[in-house]
């Protein structure tokens, strides 16, 4: 039987999720952030453009990652609920129904996420991630963000696999590999030179 007071959740969080921060955060630019630099609305490219309104995309494409989670998992639930909620807000971010099913790769959502099921190991995530980061720009990396972005979840799915439980490693392996999967041009990009 299908519960339906955690469907509407799950669906509340895709909603959520699909809010384009980075769209709404070039308004008045006179700038569609779809086509500039790689056309992904999110982070990264607002970054190419203005880092100011970068600081309001990133502040809301996480916060919308967190506070769906945060708000909607109840203490007592199962902690697979978390996950679903943080899944379906990344979802919502990478298939916005407002962009036409398109969005940005779920970076900062899936790191809000990542903050609300567990503060401190995202902590340490999100500290070698900002490392990684200055390093492959002081290094002038190719691809240096993706290469942030998808090392750092591989670094926190081995924290949880190493201090964590073996269900919620698995779920963080499974976001890193979507998120590698979103990031698959990337990485064409990175291996053709």
């Amino acid at each position: 039987m299908i519960d339906t007071n955690l469907s509407l959740k799950i669906l509340v969080c895709f909603l959520a999720g699909s809010i384009p921060f980075a769209v709404l955060a070039m308004l008045g630019s006179g700038i569609d952030i779809r086509g500039v630099g790689s056309g992904n609305p999110g982070f990264n490219n607002v970054l190419r453009v203005s880092k100011s309104r970068a600081v309001l995309t990133l502040i809301g494409d996480m916060g919308k990652g967190f506070l769906t989670v945060w708000l909607l998992a109840q203490p007592g639930d199962p902690a697979a609920y978390a996950w679903l909620f943080g899944f379906a807000a990344v979802f919502g971010h990478c298939y916005s129904p407002w962009l036409k099913f398109n969005g940005g790769k779920g970076i900062a959502t899936s790191g809000g996420v990542m903050l609300a099921i567990f503060p401190r190991w995202a902590a340490l995530a999100l500290l070698f991630f900002v490392l990684v980061r200055l390093l492959g720009s002081r290094r002038k990396w190719p691809e240096a963000g993706m290469i942030a972005s998808v090392t750092t979840w591989v670094f926190f799915t081995l924290l949880l696999f190493i201090y964590g439980d073996s269900i919620a490693a698995r779920n963080a392996a499974l976001m890193t590999v979507f998120l590698a999967w979103r990031h698959q041009q990337n990485f064409r990009n990175l291996f053709a030179g």
